[in-house]
C-alpha cells in the first residue's frame, strides 16, 4: 500500500479529533469527531449513530472531506491536514477488529452503543509551517488501489 510520508502520519496520530464535512444534494453539514488512526489501512476509524444528521448524508453520498488541525496563533507552527476519503460503515460487533481498535484507543466508548465508521482515504494535502510558510505535503492513493 501507498502510505503516506511520516510527517503526515506522525501528525495524525498526535491528534484525535477530526472535523467531517458530508453533503447530500444542495444540503452540507460539518461535525467532529473524536478519531483512531489505523495507519496499515490509512484510515480514520471513529464512532457516530447512524441517524445523525452527518451519518444519514455520509450513507447516500459516501464521499467526504474534512480536516484535522493543531490550534495554534503562532504563524510558524500552524499545521494541519485537509482530507478526501469515502465512509464506510463497519462492524462494530464486541468482538469486531475495529471495535476493538477504537477501545484500545478511547476505553470509555465501552459504554456507549453506537456505529462505527472508517473513512478510507485517497487524498490528503498537510500544510506544515515549520518546514517553510505554506508549505504542502500531499500524498493519493494511486489508482490500482481499492
Amino acid at each position: 500500500m501507498n502510505l503516506p510520508e511520516t510527517r503526515i502520519t506522525d501528525f495524525i496520530k498526535e491528534h484525535h479529533v477530526l472535523t467531517l464535512a458530508t453533503s447530500d444534494l444542495n444540503e452540507s453539514w460539518c461535525s467532529n469527531c473524536f478519531y483512531t488512526y489505523l495507519k496499515d489501512e490509512n484510515a480514520f476509524l471513529f464512532t457516530s449513530d447512524i441517524d445523525t444528521k452527518h451519518a444519514l448524508m455520509g450513507v447516500k453520498n459516501p464521499r467526504v472531506s474534512g480536516s484535522v488541525v493543531l490550534e495554534t496563533k503562532i504563524v510558524n507552527k500552524i499545521r494541519g491536514i485537509q482530507f478526501t476519503g469515502e465512509l464506510v460503515k463497519v462492524d462494530n460487533t464486541e468482538h469486531s477488529r475495529y471495535r476493538l481498535k477504537y477501545l484500545m484507543k478511547f476505553p470509555y466508548a465501552i459504554l456507549i452503543n453506537t456505529d462505527l465508521w472508517i473513512i478510507k482515504l485517497d487524498l490528503i494535502k498537510m500544510t506544515d509551517n515549520r518546514l517553510r510558510f505554506g508549505k504542502k505535503l500531499i500524498w493519493k492513493r494511486t489508482s490500482n488501489e481499492n
